[in-house]
Order: C-alpha cells, then structure tokens, then sequence
C-alpha cells in the first residue's frame, strides 16, 4: 500500500479540506504507512494528528520514528522538515486518505450496512448467516461483538468499537478483499457519522431499523435531533435504502432516504398487522406465529410489485425468541436478497444462528427462567421486556441491570421508566462504570424507580447481584440480566478489567443450585 503526496493534495482538494501545505520536496514522494497512533509509526509514514486530547509530543515521536508527512487541523512547530497538510477536518481528511491508500476495498466488496437504536448486531449476524450460506462463507462482519475479515478462526477477533476508526476500517476492509471475501456485512454506530469515521463511504444497501434517544450526553451527541441526524446519513450513502415503517419520525427518515436514493430503490418492512399511516407502499411484511422459550417462527411475505420480484417468501424458524428478532430477521431476509440470496438460502441461513450475549436462556431448577440479553437502552429494554411480559402472560420480572460510565447518561432516567413499566424487582449493579463511581450511576438510576411498584436492591458486584436475583426467583419468575451481553470484561478507571460473562456465571449459579446437584447424581 503507498500514498503519494500529489494524491493526498488533489483528494483533499476535492472535498474542500484543504486550508495549506507545506512540501519540502517532490510532490511524487509516496508514503508506505499511514498511522494516527504515534506508537505504530513506521519509516516513511504519513501521521494524522487527531483526536480532543492529542499532544504535540505525539508528532514529535511520530517523526523520530520516520514519519515524513502530518495531517492536522493547524501548524505545529514540531513538525517542522516534515510535509504538512492543514485541513479543516482531520477526521474527514483521514477517512478519505485511508480509502485511497489501501486502494478502496470497499468498490470490491458488497456491503450492507445497519443504522439503528436496537438490533444492529443481531439483523447484522443474521445477515452474514445468510450471505454465508450464499458465498460459502466469504462475508465479513464488522460489528459490535466481532470482526470478522477471513473464513480462518485467526481472521476473527473482538471488537473494540461498534464502528472502528476510519484507518482501522478500511484497514479491516482491505484484508478482508485479500482473504478472497466478497461482501461485508456492518454496523454503522451514530458516532461514526459524528466522528466522520465513514466519511465518503457508500454502502450498496443501508439499513435504518428504528431510532429512540440513546447516547446523548456531555462525551456524545448534544442533544436528540443531532443524533437522529447522524443516524440519517447512513442512508444518504446508501445507493438502495431499507426502512423499518414503524420507526418512530418516519417522515424525516423517509425524507433522508429520498435526498439521494429514488423511490424505486427503497423498500419499507412491518408487521403483518401494522397499519402504515404514511401513504407509502409496504414492500414486506412479517407475521409472527408461535414461540417458546428456545424457538420462535414467523411468515416473510413480499407485497409489493418490485417486492415480488426477487422470488423470496415463506415460513423462517429462529433460535433467538422475541418478535423484535423476528423484525431483525425480517431486516437480513431483505439485504439478504437485494445482495442475490434465494428463499432456500435465507431460511437455512437463520434457522440456527445464536449470538453471544443475545437473548441467551437457562432454567434455574426450583426458580425462574434467566435471560441473558445486551439490552442497554430504553429502546432494547422496552422490547425485550413488552416481549416477556406478553409471551409468559405477565410474570414477575427480575432485572439484573447497570449503566456505563462516562456516556449514555440519558440511559439512566431511561432505564428507571422502563423497569416502572414491566419490573417488579431490580438488582442496580456495576455495568462499565468507567470513570465515574458505580454507587452514583446506580443511585441516578434508583431517583427515578417508582418504589411503591419496584423492589430496588442495590449490589455493586455483579455476579453476586446475579447469584441473589436467580435465588430471588420462583418457578414461572423470569430473571433478566441486561446490558452486558458476551463482554468478557468491565471498563474501570480506563482499564479493561476481566470478566467470566454473565452467561457463565449464571451457569456458575445454576451449578450450584441443590436441584441442579441432584439432577448430576
């Protein structure tokens, strides 16, 4: 991979990022890395200076360490004898230069993307299920559980952000293309749009599945409307367009959709049994019939004329219960087929999918019946709960629960209507309380529970609070314990600190059960 400086200035030019530049040679010097992290720099880098706590000392080791060009929002003295661009955005400017020096991987991949306040992950891992089925398993996956970049088991590893750093992204993208895969299947947070991780990217098909608030705070987005605005350029860059028709503030997402997509190229989804109040064609429609406690299915039905045409229709089995799965089951059936697939190959691509940390299930012998679900906001949280409450014909609900530190305060008041509405008891924990202190988050969360319809127990540790809520519980109780998912550590004071993963102690607890001790005899 190479970048010439004569690129960098004509890209920059372009989009209108270019404020000045300083080249101390020939305009065809090419650089042979790229870097924003002053550690990572290699001989004859090109090194973007970003980010609201960068230091100049951070230049400074970038060039000791052979780096020959900087990008930055202003001059810094401390890159003098090295080419300088000055840009109006670092972030835009390093996302489009990180395209064009691994050579845009993204014109060799078809991508589909997800924007959403729930169900990204799960319609994302539904999706590349069926795409794997279809491709013999040559898609990507960039999402908030795992990358995936190769079919080999080293290709595929953790993820450290929903939507990763621009260098980072088309770094992943670039190995993917050269690993032989041939669509990519991401998520797309909202931070990525305010961050302009993605900035100049188009996806073949984008998905937008439903917006509540979320992430509004003092280290995320300002308020309410900036957020749905971040969350709308996903399908402003989208050349076909995937709407949820019972997304709150449709008309604006509706709108956002037609500023650079024709009609014709975007396609709404519902329940069976919506009644779309937009004068809008539904294209397809889902109609959920039974479920248990492991298994839930349902009717994919095309409506329309254009939706009829691609020829896939039928009855799907998931092993994720909850109607709102089935809503993002519907969602990957439609970028599924946009992307080729057929009806065989989207109902044996969903029929066993599991996703760690995703509705994951146990019964706790002589007491209830325990969730394990990554629900982390009102949105999650008010469907899986509706959900439960529904299908167990109004059970006790014990919730196990925290909220992160640091970001997503809004979640706090959030978390407190929710369990007003469907909990009967809760266990406030520690949920990555990073640097704040967990009893303050726990105590912003306990202001808002109505304690006349809400037992509220406070344990910071959190394997205990899940020891005490299933030993709480009865036969017919339903435990819930959300937030977490499969995150195999907790955020404190800035360091990963290891985790067992609530479905391992929940096992751990079970295991312990005297019932459970007989039924090994």
């Amino acid at each position: 991979m190479a970048l010439s400086l004569n690129a960098c200035m004509l890209i920059l030019k372009e989009h209108h990022l270019l404020k000045s530049s300083a080249i101390q040679g020939d305009m065809d010097t090419v650089m042979t890395s790229v870097s924003y992290d002053s550690r990572k720099v290699q001989p004859n880098g090109l090194f973007f200076c970003k980010g609201e706590n960068f230091r100049t000392i951070y230049l400074t080791m970038a060039k000791d360490k052979g780096a020959i060009t900087y990008v930055a929002e202003q001059p810094y003295p401390e890159g003098k004898g090295m080419n300088a661009f000055i840009v109006r955005n670092v972030q835009k400017a390093m996302a489009l230069l990180a395209a064009a020096y691994y050579n845009y991987p993204q014109d060799e991949l078809f991508i589909i993307a997800y924007t959403g306040t729930k169900g990204k992950t799960t319609s994302a891992y539904f999706t590349k299920s069926i795409l794997d089925e279809m491709t013999d398993h040559k898609t990507a996956l960039f999402s908030t559980i795992d990358r995936v970049v190769g079919p080999k088991p080293d290709q595929r590893f953790k993820s450290d952000l929903t939507t990763p750093e621009s260098l980072d992204l088309f770094h992943d993208m670039r190995s993917a293309v050269d690993n032989g895969m041939t669509h990519l299947v991401m998520e797309v947070s909202s931070q990525a749009y305010l961050k302009s991780r993605v900035f100049g990217l188009t996806y073949d098909v984008g998905f937008f599945l439903n917006i509540t608030p979320d992430h509004i705070g003092p280290n995320e987005h300002p308020n309410f409307a900036n957020y749905l605005h971040c969350k709308l350029q996903l399908l402003v860059n989208s050349r076909v367009c995937v709407i949820n028709a019972e997304t709150d503030h449709f008309p604006e997402v509706y709108a956002a959709a037609t500023t650079t997509t024709d009609p014709d190229s975007i396609f709404l989804f519902a329940n069976a049994n919506y009644q779309e109040p937009h004068n809008i064609p539904i294209d397809f429609r889902m109609e959920s019939h039974e479920a248990d406690l492991f298994e839930s299915r349902f009717t994919f039905t095309p409506v329309t004329p254009k939706a009829i045409s691609f020829g896939v229709h039928g009855d799907y089995q998931l092993k994720l219960v909850g109607d709102y799965n089935e809503s993002n089951a519907t969602a990957a059936i439609i970028g599924s087929l946009l992307a080729g697939a057929d009806t065989y190959e989207t109902q044996e691509g969903l029929k066993n999918v599991t996703i760690p940390g995703r509705m994951e299930s146990a019964l706790a012998p002589g007491h209830g019946a325990v969730y394990v679900d990554y629900a982390h906001n009102y949105g999650s949280m008010h469907a899986l709960l509706s959900f439960l409450i529904r299908q167990y014909k109004h059970p006790r609900i014990i919730v196990v629960l925290g909220a992160p530190g640091d970001k997503g305060v809004s979640r706090r008041a959030d978390f407190a209507r929710v369990l007003n509405q469907y909990a009967s008891d809760v266990f406030l924990t520690t949920d990555d309380p990073g640097f704040e202190d967990p009893a303050d988050i726990a105590a912003e969360i306990n202001r808002g529970i109505d304690h006349e319809q809400v037992r509220v127990t406070t344990e910071l540790d959190r394997p205990k609070a899940i020891h005490d809520a299933i030993l709480d519980s009865n036969p017919g109780d339903i435990v819930v314990v959300a937030g977490k998912g499969a995150d195999p550590y907790q955020k404190v004071r800035g360091v990963d600190t290891p985790y067992p993963t609530d479905m391992v102690i929940v096992h751990q607890v079970i295991d312990q059960l005297p019932a459970a001790k007989g039924a090994d005899k």
